[in-house]
């Protein structure tokens, strides 16, 4: 019936209403209250070019005892990986509080689902790049409902599973947000076993990411633990008779994902809740937060020392390909495909499959130059959010194959505790 309704309203919006009247679209505007079953919103101007420097909001409310669903037909926004300057925020309920996803360029998510009949969506754009803007249709679906378009759900049985889209036939899809929301009897808590795991690799969990909260609320107050990496996290027990898990991918990377298991148990059952853990893969070097400054760029750019000699003041030590330098100001930043890590200290590191990369600052861009599509040999610092920072008196090299045996005996180098 869904698919009838949508298929209905796209041919409204694209054909003549007679042969004698003139073409008739419906007329978007910048936001507004929404009350129905179902319908349409899209950008200001649609299909038009959307204008620039705004903030458009569109609270959505279907009718009560039933879950409000968006999909997109089409979007086309300002492009970044980020989506920092021209995007589509969607959220569960009339606040800002729980985010389902951000979206831009000319990415589809899914359907999206909110946790009650109220969703609210905004679009914001900067006074840049634009594009056509979207088109979206809003839908009423039952709170339990469930199937391959979307994940999450309010769960009440005595014991259940929850999982990621697409599981276990492929990689979960990039740009979805999925709650799941276990309620159990008020004289009973919960306990949560994850069976597979395997979600995309960050050292702080910052892009794909599972987080796991006491009671029925996204609050980081109440946080039991945030989870990625390959590694299952310990069992999990609630502290009361709610618990919210939340599952979150980003634009880029995606894997396998995960199944987990819940079920309650007697409220006198011994909690171990597990602690707050934000990687499968702990920091374990920490070092001061390097700067640029035009003082430390007119040090004189010359490494001193060999590998073996600097690995020990190294927080990080890497071999890998520059796949992007981008000059900005008077640094350079580098996204770093690794070919093969000696030294990882809390540099952040992102893997999906086999394939890793991370993000280097070089401090002063041409001190030292490097190439994008070349080799080297990276060693240096990295701060408390995981970034790689060189400065000229780190030690950096072009990496040639022959020279891995030398540096695999780093690996057993044993440098001194501080």
């Amino acid at each position: 019936m869904k698919r009838i309704i949508w298929c209905v309203l796209m041919l409204l919006l694209h054909t003549r209403v007679s042969a004698q009247s003139q073409p008739r679209r419906p007329s978007f505007t910048c936001g507004g209250n929404v009350t129905a079953d179902s319908g349409l919103i899209g950008s200001e101007g649609y299909p038009g070019v959307y204008p620039p420097n705004t903030k458009c909001v569109w609270k959505i409310t279907v009718p009560e005892g039933k879950v409000a669903v968006l999909r997109f037909g089409f979007i086309d926004l300002e492009s970044d990986s980020l989506c920092r300057y021209d995007y589509v925020d969607v959220y569960s309920g009339h606040s800002s509080g729980h985010r389902l996803g951000r979206f831009c360029g000319t990415f589809r998510p899914g359907a999206l689902v909110s946790s009650s009949n109220k969703m609210l969506v905004q679009m914001v754009s900067d006074a840049n790049t634009a594009g056509s803007g979207f088109i979206a249709m809003y839908s009423s679906a039952e709170p339990n409902e469930r199937g391959d378009q979307y994940c999450g759900g309010h769960l009440y049985k005595p014991s259940g599973s929850f999982k990621t889209p697409n599981w276990p036939d492929k990689d979960y899809p990039a740009g979805v947000s999925c709650s799941w929301h276990i309620v159990a009897p008020k004289n009973q808590i919960i306990e949560v076993k994850f069976e597979k795991f395997d979600v995309e690799r960050d050292n702080y969990c910052r892009y794909d990411y599972v987080a796991v909260f006491n009671g029925g609320e996204i609050n980081d107050a109440r946080r039991i633990g945030k989870y990625c990496g390959d590694s299952p996290p310990p069992p999990i027990f609630s502290d009361g008779n709610e618990l919210l898990i939340q599952f979150l991918s980003d634009l880029s990377l995606t894997a396998d994902g995960f199944i987990g298991y819940y079920k309650f148990r007697p409220k006198k059952y011994p909690t171990m809740t597990a602690p707050p853990v934000m990687t499968t893969t702990l920091a374990t070097t920490r070092a001061t937060p390097l700067k640029y400054s035009v003082a430390l760029c007119q040090q004189k750019c010359k490494r001193s020392g060999t590998p073996e000699s600097n690995y020990c003041s190294s927080s990080f030590v890497i071999t890998g390909t520059v796949i992007t330098a981008v000059t900005r100001g008077g640094s350079m930043f580098a996204t770093v495909s690794i070919i093969n890590v000696y030294k990882e200290g809390n540099l952040a590191i992102q893997q999906a499959g086999k394939n890793m990369s991370t993000k280097i600052h070089i401090l002063c861009k041409k001190c030292p130059f490097v190439r994008r599509g070349l080799n080297y040999l990276f060693m240096g610092q990295a701060d408390e959010e995981g970034y790689g920072k060189i400065a000229p008196n780190n030690f950096v090299v072009a990496f040639k194959a022959k020279n891995q045996r030398l540096l695999n005996n780093l690996k057993n180098k044993r440098c001194p505790v501080v």
